[in-house]
Parts: C-alpha cells; structure tokens; sequence
C-alpha cells in the first residue's frame, strides 16, 4: 500500500469507498437493502461509494452494518494509565470526597431572626 500520508483526503475518501463498495457486494448486499438496514438513503450509500463522505454517522452504520466496526477499535479503546495518573486519578478522587453533616442541629432564635 502507499504511504497513507502521501495520499490526498479525496484519494484516501475514495479508496474507503471503493473498499466498502466491494465489502458490501462480497456479502452480497444491495445498497437499497444496505440502505434499509442502515436507515442511511440510498444516494448518501452511493455516495459514500463514490467516496464522497460527508457524514461519519452514515459511514459508521454502513461499517457496523458490514461487520468492520473492528478498523475504528484502536481510536475507542482506551490507553493504559502510566502509575504516575493512576495516582492522581485515585489522589484526586479521595481529595474530592463527599463531606458528611456533623448530625449538630443549630436553633435559630426565632425572635431574633430577621425573618
């Protein structure tokens, strides 16, 4: 493959699509049928096929819906903490401790109260 930085976003849009377009037809997929499924319109698929992208929204319920979710997983899994922020997410936590009531109840005299 090329060098993906070498690669125009238009270039890179269109081979997305394109991939898509024969992932979809490999499963024996309709884009009417895609389109259904997806709840995306049957212009947004071709266009989308056509590498024209203007939706993630639509670009993710294709993807799920041909069972490549799976290309996105290493922008949603979350990184290991290093020790030094897992001690300050803990540090921070009990500094951030809900404070109990005393169980002191204080009467106000109500002939001096201003109300």
């Amino acid at each position: 493959m090329d060098d993906i930085y070498m690669l125009t976003d238009n270039s890179i849009l269109a081979r997305i699509g394109s991939k898509l377009k024969s992932i979809r037809l490999r499963q024996n997929i309709t884009q009417q049928s895609l389109s259904e499924a997806t709840d995306v319109s049957l212009s947004t698929i071709k266009n989308i096929e056509k590498g024209e992208i203007r939706s993630f929204d639509s670009l993710i319920r294709i993807m799920r819906t041909l069972g490549q979710l799976d290309v996105l997983l290493p922008l949603v899994e979350s990184e290991p903490l290093t020790p030094g922020e897992y001690y300050e997410m803990v540090h921070k936590a009990e500094s951030h401790q809900r404070k109990r009531a005393t169980g002191e109840i204080f009467h106000i005299n109500k002939e001096e109260s201003s109300w």
